[in-house]
């Protein structure tokens, strides 16, 4: 079945342009031009993704972005101007599965939604896995499910994915293009940046101190690990 790409810009040149490439790689696409068309977008068309511009009238991107992952569970990608660093670090926060600078190449978009719906895909279809206890953080591989010290965390797709990734192999170092790239099958550079934005969520999440470590470590002027299981 086709996949259907909610694409939502105030800008209806980027919003035609988007639509044009996405439908050429053979996806349906759905488009809205502020918040309150997107949000009829998705209870009538039910999208399988949303491309989001963050400055939008009435709803922003921000606010969309929670409200789709928390009543559809619905994967995001933010486009944002190349210096709202602060927009898409929020962005990130909230749950956004990627986001794309502006100016940006349409193929690029198209390759991150790809990217993002395959990732998305892979994770619904997983199999059985084992759980990776790293001191009291357990991570439940096949049942996505994270807890500390019993306590459940809420983790995004994304923030999921990556610790999914380090607990598999405890003590190995990700640089932080391996890491983008397990979890969206392309290693996009100038997208690995966002890795430390993830990362710095999953420890706020799981209560881990990057000064004091128990669980993920920095590995300077490399990237990340999580720690050997005791």
């Amino acid at each position: 079945m086709k996949k259907t790409v909610l694409v939502v810009d105030d800008n209806e040149k980027i919003v035609e342009v988007l639509a044009a490439y996405l439908q050429a790689a053979g996806y349906d696409v759905v488009t809205a031009h502020d918040g309150e068309g997107a949000l009829a977008a998705v209870r009538e068309k039910r999208p399988d993704i949303a491309l989001l511009d963050i400055m939008l009238p009435g709803v922003d991107g921000i606010e969309l972005t929670r409200r789709f992952q928390r009543e559809h569970d619905l994967p995001v990608i933010l486009v944002t101007a190349k210096t709202d660093e602060i927009d898409r670090l929020i962005g990130l926060e909230v749950g956004a599965d990627d986001y794309v600078s502006k100016p940006f190449s349409p193929r690029e978009v198209v390759a991150r939604v790809k990217a993002v719906l395959r990732r998305v895909e892979r994770a619904s279809t997983a199999g059985a896995g084992e759980v990776v206890a790293v001191g009291d953080l357990v991570v439940d591989l096949s049942r996505r499910e994270v807890t500390v010290g019993g306590v459940p965390v809420a983790l995004t797709r994304t923030e999921f994915e990556i610790l999914a990734t380090m607990v598999s192999h405890p003590g190995r170092v990700y640089s932080r293009l391996q890491l983008l790239e397990a979890v969206s099958g392309d290693a996009f550079e100038g997208y690995e940046r966002t890795i430390d934005a993830h990362v710095k969520n999953i420890r706020k999440k799981i209560g881990d101190d990057p000064k004091e470590p128990r669980y993920i470590r920095t590995v300077f002027g490399v990237g990340y690990k999580v720690e050997t299981p005791r």
